[in-house]
């Protein structure tokens, strides 16, 4: 966006302030073991982490699974190489594809990004992006450019009212030029903030980059990075929210991760010069098995059946954990309830019950299904198997009354 003319006098009142001086933006990238001086600007943002590190560590949010744990810990240590040491990791049992390591070395990892991503090389993908923030030092870099920013718009925003005080003092018709000065402030701030937000995209199109580096060097194959932006986007154009859907296409300044083809297009052009390595799928899936009812149970809550729906379908091409994810996609029917869902759920109840790894309350499930459609001996066979399964169920006397009812 181009500079505002024509604010000599104003300028020329910041500097005199010397309100617009402020440490340089760039701090180059992290040694190993480094830790910054308390009295820093860096110390103080290590400072915050530090707090929020404990805060996220008594979180009743946190998965405190030692084994999940250890996997996930382990696989950032393969792309985190010489900070490997620095690096502990957190995962949070929250509904949302999200990574971030914390200047300090503190990173949490959502379980919406690990149902997402379907191998280990797309796991290592994404956080040896975040790993890839932290050694290139980008949270000190964002934060002193935009107080630098901040701290040159708000001595503008007074220089600026200052003139325009004085100018309106000398007018017989003050309201124009003051009108005129609150215009020109809000260009000002506008400006500053897409900045800001355009220096964010180029961290993170270097993070993605330099990513890809660390992904191939760890033995896994960077081309998975591609893999996720594309799965993503195709989550979310299946979203039952048009705002979410056109968030995909976006093109709005004010966007802080670069649009998905653009992020595509460019792994694909660092990918040419790229060797392939292992993706691992067999060995990620088995890691998170043990959560993905949970992690499923909790996604549900989103209430975004579309991006559900989508995101278990592409889990189901695997062909693992068929009754699970049957189970969750009926759920997803069942809640949703738009024409012909409770038909799909039905269906998908049905497929769900014939693998192993079905969860009891599919026959719980089936048994009031069959007791709506006017099936009372389908009904009375699915409800006793849920007991049968599981005896001691909280909602065993609720099971039992509607037993009675049907006989």
């Amino acid at each position: 966006m181009a500079r505002p003319r024509r604010l000599g006098g104003a300028l020329a009142l910041v500097a005199a302030c010397g309100l617009a001086a402020a440490s340089p933006a760039v701090a180059g990238q992290r040694a190993p073991g480094m830790k910054p001086a308390l009295t820093s600007d860096e110390g103080g943002l290590w400072g915050v982490a530090e707090r929020l590190e404990q805060e996220e560590a008594a979180s009743g949010e946190r998965n405190r699974d030692p084994a999940l744990e250890a996997y996930i810990s382990g696989v950032a240590c393969k792309v985190a190489a010489e900070y490997c040491p620095e690096v502990r990791v957190y995962v949070m049992d929250r509904p949302f594809f999200n990574a971030a390591m914390a200047p300090n070395g503190f990173t949490e990892v959502w379980s919406g990004l690990l149902l997402r991503v379907s191998n280990e090389a797309e796991l290592a993908f994404a956080l040896g992006h975040e790993v890839s923030h932290y050694a290139e030092n980008h949270s000190i870099e964002s934060m002193r450019a935009h107080r630098n920013r901040s701290n040159a718009v708000f001595a503008l925003s007074v220089g600026i009212a200052v003139l325009g005080a004085a100018s309106a003092a000398g007018s017989a018709n003050p309201t124009p030029t003051l009108d005129a000065t609150r215009g020109l402030i809000d260009a000002v701030q506008l400006g500053a903030i897409a900045a800001f937000f355009q220096f964010s995209r180029e961290h993170e199109m270097e993070a993605d980059r330099l990513s890809i580096a660390r992904t191939a060097q760890a033995g896994f194959d960077p081309r998975a990075g591609v893999t996720v932006w594309e799965n993503l986007m195709a989550e979310t154009a299946e979203s039952d929210f048009e705002r979410v859907r056109r968030s995909g296409a976006s093109t709005n300044i004010f966007d802080s991760h670069p649009m998905g083809k653009d992020r595509i297009a460019a792994i694909k052009a660092e990918l040419k010069k790229t060797p392939s390595g292992e993706l691992a799928r067999e060995r990620y899936r088995a890691a998170i098995r043990p959560h993905l009812s949970r992690w499923l149970k909790d996604e549900l809550r989103r209430r975004d059946y579309g991006e559900t729906l989508h995101l278990i379908d592409r889990l189901a091409k695997d062909g693992d954990d068929l009754g699970v994810l049957n189970f969750y996609k009926a759920e997803a029917y069942r809640l949703r309830r738009k024409d012909g869902d409770t038909d799909r759920a039905r269906e998908a109840y049905l497929v769900a019950a014939a693998h192993d790894d079905a969860p009891p309350q599919v026959w719980r499930e089936l048994g009031e299904a069959r007791r709506k459609s006017n099936d009372p001996a389908g009904a009375k066979a699915a409800f006793e198997s849920y007991l049968a399964k599981v005896p001691e169920a909280e909602d065993a006397w609720l099971v039992q009354d509607t037993l009675k009812t049907l006989k």
